[in-house]
């Protein structure tokens, strides 16, 4: 059993990253907007709430599990040899049971939710415990990554509105895109040690043309951000935000230039104020729409 002192409980936050929020962040945005867009402007507050907390709860179980598969890795890699696991504070049984417990933990605020949201939280959990074993045997561990921080966007619909509209599917896959291209970012900074070790990632698989691929990605995203805010006949302020996400990507390519490690670390966490206006967009749009 998980032994609750301060000495573990420590370590246990180490292991869900309770010190680094952007995972969270990032997972609790497209929800977000998926809340905003499916409730016209005005969502439920308890499924806001609902939403907020179940980010932070997956997202920690996904570092959890993460760090278990990783578990005979991260040692070998710097940015990583001193997680719990790596240096042995923590056992691997110790942290298979805070998955599970974190995973509950989140199964609890489905209590508020509705039956078609409960049946959608089990993809969520499958691709959030398959991810980390991605990287072992595909070069695009990223997209399973974008798949599962995704899979809020079809729970807060149907939460919402107890449907899944047809606009989910273009939100879910620039999501996937988006996630997708700044992970890339996140893994440049591993890359020479992911090589040694054999840990697969997109960084790898674009090599020299990840600078490329990446900005192909991003605007990708903005084009299907741009259908969907068409598609659902939103104003000004909305696209007023994506223009300014436009200068967060060249900002962010700006960034990895020349790929040192430090900057591609920068720009990854540079995508919080993408989700961040986005959503401030969404929220000005629906409350004072000032049509095109």
């Amino acid at each position: 059993m998980l032994a609750l002192n301060s000495r573990n409980i420590k370590h246990y936050a180490g292991l869900m990253r309770v010190d680094k929020p952007i995972g969270s962040y990032l997972v609790a945005w497209p929800a977000l907007w998926s809340l905003w867009i499916a409730a016209k402007g005005v969502p439920d507050f308890l499924l806001i709430v609902v939403f907020v907390l179940g980010a932070f709860l997956m997202r920690s179980a996904g570092c959890v599990i993460n760090d278990f598969a990783d578990r005979d890795i991260d040692a070998h890699i710097e940015r990583t040899k001193q997680r719990p696991l790596a240096i042995g504070a923590v056992t691997a049984t110790e942290a298979i049971q805070l998955f599970v417990l974190l995973c509950l933990s989140a199964a609890c605020l489905l209590f508020f939710t509705n039956q078609l949201t409960l049946l959608l939280s089990f993809g969520a959990v499958m691709l959030a415990a398959l991810y980390p074993f991605t990287k072992r045997f595909t070069q695009l561990p990223q997209v399973v990554l974008g798949m599962a921080f995704s899979f809020a966007i079809p729970m807060a619909f149907a939460a919402q509105t107890n449907d899944i509209p047809f606009i989910v599917l273009p939100l879910y896959i620039a999501v996937v895109i988006w996630v997708v291209a700044y992970d890339t970012f996140y893994a440049m900074v591993d890359r020479e040690d992911d090589l040694k070790i054999g840990v697969k990632s997109t960084a790898i698989l674009f090599g020299r043309f990840d600078k490329l691929i990446t900005g192909l990605l991003q605007s990708a995203f903005v084009v299907l951000m741009l259908v969907i805010g068409d598609e659902l006949m939103l104003g000004r302020m909305y696209f007023a935000g994506i223009f300014l996400v436009i200068g967060l990507f060249i900002y962010q390519q700006w960034l990895i230039k020349d790929r040192e490690k430090d900057k591609c670390f920068s720009a990854f966490l540079n995508n919080n104020y993408v989700g961040l206006l986005i959503f401030i967009a969404l929220v000005a749009d629906y409350a004072m729409p000032i049509p095109l």
